[in-house]
């Protein structure tokens, strides 16, 4: 369905809209952590080994490997009604307790796990803001939430962290969705599934590490790692809440004015922010 073409959005939707920035533009993981915490996750993610890193980065390209596999080639099926986002949490709560329990040594077999049940919630509230996950760029969506969020350093002069990170991924992401149209992805081995996996991985690295550096805080012994998982799930079904919301007005007014607003209001929360420090 076209785009219609109206002067601005009702007041309604520009509410959706301001309350979608302030997700999308406002705190990151690792401020979401460190709340959480009590603790600076920042400092300890500076003082993450290089092996560490290295070893976090691997495993992150194996887990999209397989939540690619379940993104482009079973979201489009007859499934039943997705669970609520709480039995999401809830479930990765029970896989973040495992993890934390058996260490850094768990989260090769824990991550793919939690990530693939995040995708099934971020289908689920995809399908909630009109996405139709029979089409290609819409499965593709699902995974652009795992690239989402500020991540300490902003996009160019004028440029919002939300609309950087599309930017960022619209190449990759547009290839293949036109391959899925076209049946040409097979297996998760072709170069356009590897470009699609390092240019998400890139992003969602850093917030795995992120995770990683909270669990080697002292405080989270008390905590748990399931309350750790669970800020992690909760995370993302916060970006895609978002996300979706601009998708779904992008698809009525047109990307070009829903854009305009969104970055007036992201302007208008870097005021007040200012005003209040």
């Amino acid at each position: 369905m076209a785009p219609v073409s109206p002067y601005n959005l009702n007041p309604r939707e520009e509410r959706a809209l301001q309350r979608a920035v302030a997700i999308l533009e406002g705190k990151s993981f690792v401020g979401r952590l460190t709340e959480l915490t009590g603790e600076p996750v920042s400092r300890m993610l500076r003082r993450l080994p290089a092996p560490v890193t290295n070893q976090i980065n691997r495993i992150v390209r194996r887990a999209l490997f397989q939540t690619l596999d379940v993104a482009l080639y079973k979201l489009g099926s007859n499934r039943l009604p997705e669970p609520p986002p709480a039995l999401f949490q809830f479930a990765s709560g029970i896989t973040g307790g495992v993890s934390g329990f058996f260490g850094m040594g768990a989260l090769a077999l824990e991550l793919p796990v939690t990530t693939t049940m995040m995708l099934r919630s971020i289908a689920g509230i995809a399908v909630r803001h009109g996405e139709r996950l029979d089409q290609p760029a819409s499965r593709l969506a699902c995974l652009e939430v795992f690239a989402l969020g500020p991540q300490g350093k902003g996009g160019a002069s004028g440029e919002t962290t939300y609309y950087a990170a599309r930017a960022f991924l619209a190449k990759t992401v547009s290839e293949a969705a036109q391959a899925l149209l076209e049946r040409q992805v097979a297996g998760s081995s072709g170069p356009l599934i590897v470009d699609l996996v390092s240019s998400i991985g890139s992003r969602f690295g850093i917030v795995v590490s992120e995770k990683v550096a909270a669990g080697a805080i002292p405080v989270v012994g008390a905590i748990g790692g399931a309350a750790v998982n669970i800020a992690f799930m909760q995370h993302f079904q916060l970006m895609a809440r978002a996300h979706f919301v601009v998708r779904h007005l992008e698809r009525h007014y047109g990307r070009q004015l829903v854009q305009s607003r969104y970055q007036s209001f992201d302007e208008l929360r870097k005021a007040r922010t200012h005003l209040a420090v």
